[in-house]
């Protein structure tokens, strides 16, 4: 089974909207998402794609960045996805911290009412450290629903907030406050992946996201993520776990480079999909 940890399908409730805070990343990634045809796909090509790539489900994640950036991709939205589309899609809710209680509330509401599955938190697009102490009651309640919580970890190319907002050494000390706590870096915290992977050794609860990330880059040297392919293949191997980022690549070439790194069968069958399964507890 194939599981995708992080794709946008063109369906225009899950459009965050203006994202002119995000203008630098369409810079950042203006070639790969050429090649993912963004913006001329439909629907109906995106599910075909899917298909021919033989991916079985696809996560797809809410967020709520209301009072920073002024946008939302509700969870209302997600769930409607999901119900339309039985066994494709499976739906992470997305709430903004900085609205205190309400977003402990959405976020329950969000589980219990419209079947989501888990928590999806942009820390740089809420302007918030990972272990800002207004963090801590969604981590709680994660830990009360028994939930995952998605959470963004290293550079951000947005020129309307603070790459420091993604060091994982915060995560480090959410992880050490809440144990229980079942968690996934994701993207894998470049330029500070050996952070990252010194932070998912100490806990076993945390699991490492290669998203929105060239799967090649693992086998280039001095690109910066070699020590992925390392410890993910050894001591972390049932704690990688893939996503596409479509639009931001296409899906297929995802899965192609990460079959083609010099890594065992068993470690690809791991990353595609039998650690997810593990993570979303499938």
């Amino acid at each position: 089974m194939i599981i995708d940890f992080g794709a946008t399908p063109p369906i225009k409730t899950l459009s965050l909207g203006d994202g002119s805070h995000l203008a630098n990343y369409r810079r950042v990634y203006a070639s790969s998402e050429k090649d993912a045809a963004r913006g001329e796909t439909t629907l109906e090509q995106w599910f075909a794609n899917v298909d021919a790539a033989g991916i079985d489900l696809t996560v797809i994640k809410a967020r709520d960045v209301e009072t920073t950036f002024g946008g939302r991709v509700t969870n209302e939205a997600v769930a409607e996805v999901v119900a339309a589309h039985p066994g494709r899609f499976l739906g992470f809710a997305g709430v903004d911290p900085n609205k205190g209680m309400t977003a402990v509330r959405e976020l329950e509401y969000a589980v219990r009412e419209l079947g989501l599955k888990g928590l999806n938190l942009q820390c740089f697009e809420n302007q918030l450290a990972i272990d800002d102490r207004r963090m801590y009651p969604l981590y709680a309640k994660c830990v009360e629903l028994d939930i995952p919580v998605n959470i963004h970890v290293g550079v951000n190319f947005s020129l309307k907030s603070s790459p420091d907002f993604g060091r994982p050494e915060m995560l480090d000390r959410v992880l050490c406050d809440f144990p229980e706590l079942r968690a996934i870096a994701s993207p894998p915290g470049w330029p500070w992946v050996q952070e990252l992977l010194a932070v998912a050794w100490r806990h076993p609860n945390l699991w490492i996201g290669l998203v929105a990330m060239r799967p090649k880059l693992m086998a280039v040297e001095n690109s910066g993520y070699g020590p992925l392919m390392q410890y993910g293949r050894t001591v972390l191997k049932d704690r990688m776990i893939v996503g596409t980022a479509w639009p931001m690549q296409p899906m297929d070439r995802v899965l192609d480079e990460v079959r083609q790194l010099p890594i065992e069968d068993d470690i690809v069958a791991r990353w595609l999909g039998g650690n997810a399964r593990t993570f979303l507890q499938l």
